[in-house]
């Protein structure tokens, strides 16, 4: 069963942060099952209210093991089954109360009628239109807008790859603060600039005959992501005189 987090802001002595863990050490331990967390997924699935660190005085937070157990389950069910953020908090809140409970079904309309059956995850890389309106919790328009200013963008096949339901929660924690889809088209541009640099990169090795070189290069391809990831935050932070906890 999971524990539930307990305690808030004003923990700050070294007795109560005993066994806390900063959020740079819960991305590492997390980082062994899910690779492509972030710390701004965290502090997303934070503001959706699905975990609740303690904080120092100084308002950095401190993860319990619970915690740490609870996001585990989270990135979980999103990764394989794609499920709502409400219907894993509500899934969560149950195991918490000591309820004995099944995997999470979401009900889909079918003549009017509401069919409750197991939600089904699409392929690792891919998921489907109405898998990620359901995943990212929004509707047709709000896919629409972001697609025209090429946030999103179907695959050929018409299916998306599944970075997008993340794309997706971000776009919308940006809105929190008043930042519209169109305000992100320079961060779009910054992307594709990046991952056009990295590809120029790795090119000569995907051409390559050899298998094994091949596969390097698809390895290569991921270093250099998370290098260029590293160092447009460390640039963002650097530009705006702040650091991150």
């Amino acid at each position: 069963m999971l524990q539930t987090p307990s305690g808030g802001a004003g923990h700050g002595t070294a007795a109560a942060d005993s066994g806390l863990m900063s959020i740079g050490t819960v991305l590492n331990v997390l980082r062994d099952e899910f690779p492509e967390v972030t710390i701004s997924k965290i502090r997303f699935l934070e503001s959706e209210g699905l975990i609740e660190p303690q904080r120092t005085p100084s308002g950095y937070r401190k993860f319990s093991a619970g915690d740490v157990e609870r996001l585990g389950h989270v990135l979980r069910m999103q990764r394989d089954h794609y499920l709502p953020l409400k219907v894993i908090r509500e899934h969560l809140d149950a195991m918490e109360r000591g309820e004995a409970v099944a995997l999470p079904v979401v009900g889909r309309q079918r003549d009017g009628e509401t069919l409750q059956e197991p939600w089904e995850a699409p392929t690792a890389a891919r998921i489907g239109r109405s898998e990620l309106l359901a995943a990212a919790e929004i509707g047709e328009q709000e896919l629409e807008e972001w697609e025209s200013y090429g946030l999103i963008a179907p695959l050929s096949d018409g299916a998306y790859d599944a970075e997008a339901v993340t794309v997706a929660a971000l776009v919308l924690e940006l809105g929190r603060f008043g930042i519209e889809p169109r305000h992100l088209r320079a961060m779009k541009a910054a992307a594709d600039r990046e991952a056009g640099l990295v590809d120029q990169v790795v090119a000569p090795l995907k051409r390559h005959r050899n298998p094994q070189t091949r596969a390097h290069a698809e390895a290569r391809t991921k270093e250099l992501a998370g290098l260029t990831v590293k160092l447009h935050a460390a640039l963002v932070q650097t530009a705006l005189g702040v650091r991150l906890p």
